[in-house]
């Protein structure tokens, strides 16, 4: 069955130190293999990414130069969630904490959408629902693994057709 919505991503970090510093570079040496991965993976559509390095890490996002983005886009949740939490992206991911700087209270530096089968998210329609996230929570505009939205049009489970009509 081919999908008329497909998931977008982006996440958010700020780098603890300069790119090309050895405290951030064990980051940098496991891009390639982790992007590698990723497109590896079911579900898998797209990424950001330069035509340089072949990532996203020099794509400025704000003013800060160490604030990096990742956006990718996944046929479904799962195969997202599946790809993070259940690949060797995430022994990577568990060193987080070496690298970048812990979020500020409260603020979303993940989030999730829908976007229409084929869309490459822009990074401004990224940080768009990102702020959303943090102003409003999840919604079916912007939400995250925790609170997962279904894709337009799609019924949750448990409700017949017939029941979500009449709301």
């Amino acid at each position: 069955m081919e999908r008329s919505w497909q998931l977008a991503q982006m996440n958010i970090a700020t780098l603890v130190a300069d790119a090309g510093d050895p405290v951030v570079q064990p980051f940098f040496d496991a891009l390639a293999e982790v992007n590698a991965l990723a497109e590896s993976r079911p579900g898998f559509v797209w990424r950001l990414k330069d035509e340089v390095a072949d990532n996203a890490t020099s794509i400025a996002a704000t003013a800060d130069p160490r604030l990096i983005v990742n956006m990718s886009v996944w046929d479904s949740a799962e195969a997202l969630f599946d790809f993070v939490y259940r690949s060797a992206h995430t022994a990577i991911m568990a060193r987080r904490r070496e690298f970048f700087g812990k979020p500020p209270e409260g603020r979303a530096y993940q989030v999730l959408w829908w976007v229409p089968a084929g869309t490459e998210p822009t990074v401004s329609e990224g940080l768009a629902k990102l702020w959303h996230l943090d102003r409003f929570g999840p919604t079916p505009l912007a939400f995250t693994f925790k609170q997962r939205f279904e894709m337009p049009g799609r019924t949750p489970a448990g409700l017949d057709e017939a029941a979500t009509a009449e709301v």
